[in-house]
């Protein structure tokens, strides 16, 4: 090693020592000068490190601990994704979990946002003998998704097999943005699929509910803004035709509550596909052919005498069709009705008020089915106002309106127009226009509307004369 070093120095010394004289020599030349202490700099820096023992560069910094994704994957918890084994505590310790992880401020009073955490089935299919419940009221901003649940042999024929309650709560709204997604859930006859209990924009979308017993597929209650959307929902797995369809029961969706929608939803088997005792709800895209009308089955009751205030737009009643109580501010509207399939307007205290179907397309059998019909075994309708049927294309049923329009020619003195066979309600007419015009160039008639009972229009005149009469009326 010291031979080594001495080998280093001795050159370095000649070298100074030389450009030491070459400075004395060229002292009188100032930027050769410069260049030499350049050089000789450059000569030490090199001395320097070849005799300092390396640096090293001290570790980085770790980067600051992220928290990772807040999914909570059943799996993990025990649950058996064959479905042979009872899964109901693995996913119930999840939800646990979930509920009582970090949360990131306050949704509605009383309900913690819990971030968007993540309840993942992957994948699997799972037996469960009992509701899956949160521990209590208050979790918000959660989603359920991504598999299979199945009832048991043993499940309790009054349950749900997700319930989103706690009846103990004194909140104003139990649970909030929860939403349930991908998911396929087989009742096995047992109870129900999904009930929503005095919750807050709920969101059940993309999910197949089957095989549910004579209760709900879905049952929501109380609470604003369950959307369901992009579902399919039957008693029994059909596509139409089934043998057994007399013997369908149960309702797919009762909504019992307000400010709700069902949207591109299809409901292929139950006694009801929709009961609806809510206001305010908006059914749209909804494709029924759940139970044929014929077979005793309804595809939309709404049970809300005298404050129905709801809306059915763009759907498709197939072979099924709607039945409201006393409506009153009821909208349907572009929505086909196929095989028979009509509008009941079922009255129970004798109102009906602020009603629109219009626009619809109605296909039957040529079997004569009125496309509107009036059930007044409980009372006669006598308190009806602002009602609008109208605009509606029909083929092969029979049509009927509040608005018409007739004509009648002849000679004599009396016209009648006959409005039975369309006007949707009997010996009701609140308005008539018509036009008498004379055949004869010289006839000058005095003419006068004498009658509109019975829902037929009767005009005179004050003498004999060859004429046509064009009437229109509204109830």
């Amino acid at each position: 090693m010291e031979i080594r070093k001495t080998q280093v120095v001795v050159p370095v010394l000649l070298v100074v020592m030389t450009l030491m004289v070459t400075q004395v020599v060229f002292a009188g030349k100032e930027s050769l000068h410069e260049r030499h202490m350049a050089e000789l700099q450059a000569v030490k820096a090199s001395l320097v490190r070849r005799n300092l023992p390396a640096f090293v560069s001290p570790p980085p910094t770790p980067p600051q601990a992220v928290p990772g994704p807040r999914v909570y994957q059943v799996i993990s918890y025990g649950a058996d994704p064959t479905g042979k084994a009872d899964s109901t505590n693995a996913i119930l310790k999840a939800m646990e979990d979930a509920f009582d992880g970090p949360n990131h401020g306050v949704l509605m009073e009383g309900i913690n946002d819990l971030g968007g955490a993540r309840i993942d089935l992957q994948g699997g299919s799972y037996l469960i003998s009992r509701p899956l419940r949160f521990p209590s009221a208050g979790a918000g901003n959660i989603l359920i998704s991504g598999g299979t649940l199945r009832a048991s042999d043993n499940f309790p024929v009054d349950k749900y097999l997700i319930e989103l309650n706690d009846e103990s709560s004194k909140l104003q709204y139990i649970f909030e943005y929860i939403t349930l997604r991908d998911l396929l859930i087989d009742c096995n006859y047992r109870g129900g699929a999904i009930s929503v209990i005095n919750s807050l924009r709920t969101s059940i979308d993309n999910c197949y509910i089957t095989r549910f017993g004579d209760t709900n597929g879905i049952l929501v209650q109380k609470g604003h803004e369950t959307y369901i959307r992009n579902s399919f929902l039957g008693q029994h797995i059909t596509a139409g035709g089934d043998r057994g369809e007399r013997n369908f029961s149960g309702t797919a969706v009762n909504l019992v509550g307000n400010d709700n929608a069902i949207t591109d939803t299809v409901i292929f088997s139950a006694a009801i596909g929709v009961m609806i005792s809510g206001q305010a709800n908006l059914l749209s895209g909804v494709h029924c052919y759940n139970k044929a009308t014929g077979f005793g089955g309804t595809g939309i009751y709404l049970k809300l005498p005298g404050l129905t205030q709801n809306r059915i737009v763009n759907s498709y009643l197939d072979y099924t069709g709607i039945v409201a109580e006393d409506p009153v501010q009821l909208q349907i509207s572009g929505t086909f009705f196929l095989g028979d399939a009509f509008i009941l307007l079922k009255s129970i205290n004798g109102v009906v008020r602020g009603v629109n179907i219009v626009d619809n397309m109605f296909s039957g059998s040529g079997h004569g089915v009125q496309i509107v019909q009036l059930d007044q075994r409980n009372k006669p309708f006598e308190n009806v106002d602002q009602v609008v049927v109208d605009r509606n294309n029909v083929n092969g049923m029979a049509t009927r309106s509040t608005v018409a329009k007739a004509s009648v020619d002849g000679n004599g003195t009396s016209w009648t127009v006959d409005f039975n066979p369309v006007l949707l309600f009997p010996n009701l007419i609140k308005h008539v226009q018509y036009t008498l015009v004379a055949s004869e160039g010289g006839a000058f008639p005095v003419h006068a509307v004498r009658n509109i009972s019975d829902n037929r229009v009767v005009v005179q005149t004050n003498a004999p004369v060859t004429a046509q009469v064009y009437v229109t009326v509204d109830q």
